[in-house]
């Protein structure tokens, strides 16, 4: 299976989670072993010279790419939560999404300076959740941040908002 034919294996839900919005659910690729295979691998592959330390998986679906690429990659995986989700001293960024506002938190001591992090989260929409994310892990100081999505669609422009110092990649662009 070549990577453009994961588009194939992801379902479109019309008016989810509300009017006028397609869905791109990505649920349906993970099901599908091969595709997962794929997909993790060519993730891994863009960033196995990288020296990545920990990878930043966003709520919830950021989890799952985010876990496959850490232990691949042998670093480690890093949360980021909604509120209340961690059990130890949190830091916090508010920020405007599609469907109004929300919080993302880390643990206070999940970066650290000596640290190269991958953000990874399964669609780039708007842009909103990974800059506050960005945002977020930047005040811990990490050597550097690499930023990653499986989707991207582009008619949104959600890479508009996202940090021009810092290395953007997607695998599928819709």
């Amino acid at each position: 299976m070549e990577i453009e034919e994961l588009k194939l294996k992801i379902r479109d839900i019309p008016d989810f989670p509300s009017k006028g919005i397609v869905f791109r659910d990505l649920t349906t690729l993970l099901k599908d072993g091969e595709a997962l295979h794929v997909m993790s691998d060519a993730l891994v592959d863009m960033y196995r010279d990288k020296g990545i330390t920990k990878i930043v998986g966003i709520e919830s679906r950021g989890f799952i790419g985010g876990s496959i690429m850490a232990y691949a990659l042998g670093c480690g995986f890093v949360p980021a939560r909604k509120p209340g989700k961690l059990p130890s001293v949190t830091v916090k960024k508010s920020y405007a999404k599609e469907y109004g506002v929300d919080t993302i938190e880390l643990h206070s001591d999940a970066i650290n300076e000596n640290d190269v992090v991958l953000l990874h989260d399964d669609l780039l929409a708007t842009g909103g959740t990974m800059r506050a994310c960005y945002e977020l892990v930047k005040s811990m100081n990490p050597k550097k941040i690499y930023i990653n999505f499986v989707v991207e669609l582009s008619d949104l422009n959600g890479r508009k908002v996202l940090p021009e110092d810092c290395e953007v990649t997607t695998l599928l662009k819709f």
